[in-house]
């Protein structure tokens, strides 16, 4: 269920960028009004999966907890939309996925995971295949949309940290949405209102789509993965979404099948291959580190 859960994660995640680059390049909608329809979709939907399931309060570890999460994922959303307005997708998913393992492997380090060495080769391979992948694409990023998007990839790498202790995932990721949403609809409210830009029912159809579904819902079954996954490993096997987004875009959005995309994805997906599979292979316990994840 876990290996099910990782997946159908990953492919709302891939899902989510076609979605945002659809949105925004070129823009039907303004990256405020998205990131808050986003948001707001979102805490909807799972309010209304909380209130059915009647789980309300049931899995929050305390306010100060759940608003630490609204917060990481508030880091993400917004400066993602507005990174890519000012970044080509190449520059961004290097960014993107660059700060995120950053954060988590630099985070589960501190807290006493120790990657074995097969596993920073998985990193390494899969992590150069990302960089083969969105080469072609990359220039000198824009220093501001370069900020915002590193900033993103921080904030959702604590997000997905913080889950992988924040209770039963339907009402830790509905709590978490409810408050990100209280603040990012006023902000894109006064965004809006200042700039008078236009929102297309394209554009408000394309963020409603990915708030309830591909963010809202798939955020559910991430966090439902992560209960069995060491930040290592979560780190890893999010490299995957790259090679799925431009999977994506040929399959749906009529990009160019190349062999580039082919070779990119063969190393990315051996390598997280790699990386998973190796913890299969019981490591010692002498350690003194704990117990490790099975998958």
């Amino acid at each position: 269920m876990s290996a099910l859960s990782t997946v159908l994660a990953l492919l709302a995640f891939a899902a989510n960028s076609l979605l945002c680059r659809v949105a925004l390049a070129p823009p039907a909608i303004d990256p405020w009004s998205f990131a808050g329809l986003r948001l707001g979709s979102g805490a909807l939907v799972l309010a209304l999966l909380v209130r059915q399931r009647a789980r309300v309060g049931s899995s929050s570890p305390g306010r100060a907890a759940v608003w630490r999460r609204a917060g990481w994922l508030l880091l993400y959303a917004l400066p993602f939309s507005l990174a890519y307005v000012a970044l080509d997708a190449g520059t961004g998913a290097l960014l993107l996925f660059g700060s995120v393992q950053l954060t988590m492997l630099g985070l589960g380090i501190l807290r006493g995971e120790r990657p074995r060495p097969i596993e920073w080769l998985a990193i390494a391979g899969a992590a150069a295949g990302v960089v083969y992948l969105v080469l072609p694409g990359v220039t000198a990023p824009d220093p501001l949309g370069a900020a915002l998007m590193v900033a993103a990839g921080v904030g959702w790498g604590l997000y997905s940290l913080a889950g992988r202790h924040a209770g039963e995932p339907v009402a830790a990721t509905a709590a978490a949405f409810s408050r990100a949403a209280l603040v990012a609809l006023p902000c894109a409210a006064i965004a809006f209102g200042l700039s008078r830009s236009a929102i297309t029912a394209r554009g408000a159809l394309l963020a409603l789509l990915s708030g309830a579904v591909t963010s809202g819902l798939g955020y559910v079954v991430w966090y439902a993965a992560l209960r069995s996954l060491t930040a290592t490993r979560a780190a890893l096997v999010q490299l995957a979404v790259p090679p799925l987004a431009v999977l994506g875009g040929v399959l749906f959005l009529g990009e160019r099948l190349t062999t580039r995309l082919l070779i990119a994805s063969v190393v990315i997906l051996s390598s997280i291959a790699l990386g998973v599979l190796a913890r299969r292979v019981r490591a010692p316990t002498s350690s003194g580190i704990g117990p490790r994840v099975r998958p």
